[in-house]
């Protein structure tokens, strides 16, 4: 497990990480996600022992970053979002050193590089020089320096930047393999990321922590709206609030009475319900014409809009 205790990273007099506090409990795959310059990269660095907090500590399992960081960086894997290949060196040379430098021997070399071929799909490629490899190939080399010492933590940061979308969808491909054994945190701005790879995620916004659940906690716990757009006919406000009382559990956000009849409205509510059957049955009683339903979900977006531009806090 992984525990970060009231973390604080001061560059001069700027504060990039404030006061920070979680957990990484073991097999996760957790989602770090934040704007640019939210203090995702400095967070990262810190963990992995390449930088020191002006305060606080972190934990993994029971070793502190100030005493044991030598073993910590043995637990862990590491893949920065500017990847340490050496270009002049072949794949196979490359991850010789990489395994020199961890000190393994020669033939543990030999078997744990023919498993990370496989497992990184590097078959075709081991024998090329790093400098002719696109930069997807370029990332699973990357991923197999990190995961060569068979660590039990990875951590990836930024590690689909600037692929196209099918090496995107092998990378992310991999990771989840990855994710069955190892615990992993990955670190982007790309909320597609976490959708398709993550089990927890963790927003930062300006070095402090704003939110921290599942994907699901984040989408019900935060504003926990999904608004429906509704055009009727012959419903009038009265009508309408009566109907909102008696169904319960939602709000109407906006109202426009138009010609003829017609009244354009937005309810919203909970995000895990679905009132629409009951809306459509008790329109029917009312004698209202349901000239449109149309259901919006808030996305993750704009969850992660809210709390990275307006600075609103979730309690999810």
């Amino acid at each position: 497990m992984i525990t970060i205790e009231n973390l604080t990273k001061y560059y001069g007099t700027v504060r990039a990480v404030d006061n920070i506090s979680l957990q990484v409990r073991d097999g996760e795959i957790l989602g770090f996600l934040g704007p640019n310059g939210a203090g995702k990269s400095t967070t990262l660095k810190i963990l992995t022992t390449y930088l020191s907090p002006t305060s606080g500590t972190i934990r993994v399992n029971d070793y502190n970053i100030f005493d044991h960081s030598k073993e910590i960086r043995e637990m862990i894997g590491y893949l920065p979002e500017l990847n340490p290949l050496y270009d002049d060196l072949r794949v196979y040379d490359f991850l010789q050193f990489v395994a020199q430098s961890r000190q393994i021997d020669q033939k543990k070399f030999r078997s744990r590089l023919a498993e990370l071929i496989e497992l990184c799909g590097l078959k075709g490629v081991i024998h090329k020089n790093i400098n002719e490899l696109s930069k997807g190939y370029k990332q699973r080399v990357g991923l197999a320096q990190a995961i060569f010492h068979d660590p039990q933590i990875l951590i990836l940061d930024e590690p689909t930047t600037g692929l196209d979308p099918n090496q995107i969808m092998e990378i992310r491909e991999l990771i989840r393999n990855l994710g069955r054994e190892k615990t992993v945190i990955i670190s982007t701005h790309i909320l597609q990321e976490i959708q398709a790879i993550a089990n927890r995620m963790v927003i930062i916004n300006k070095g402090k922590l704003v939110v921290d659940g599942t994907i699901e906690e984040v989408m019900s716990g935060f504003r926990g709206q999904t608004r429906l757009n509704l055009e009727l006919q012959n419903a009038d406000e009265t009508g309408i609030r009566q109907m909102m009382e008696h169904l319960g559990g939602m709000t109407m956000s906006e109202f426009q009475a138009g010609k003829n009849g017609i009244t354009e409205l937005t309810l919203e509510y909970a995000y895990k319900a679905d009132p629409r059957a009951a809306i459509f049955d008790y329109a029917v009683k009312s004698q209202w014409k349901i000239l449109e339903m149309n259901r919006h979900k808030i996305s993750l977006e704009e969850v992660f809009r809210d709390l990275t531009v307006e600075g609103k806090v979730s309690n999810a």
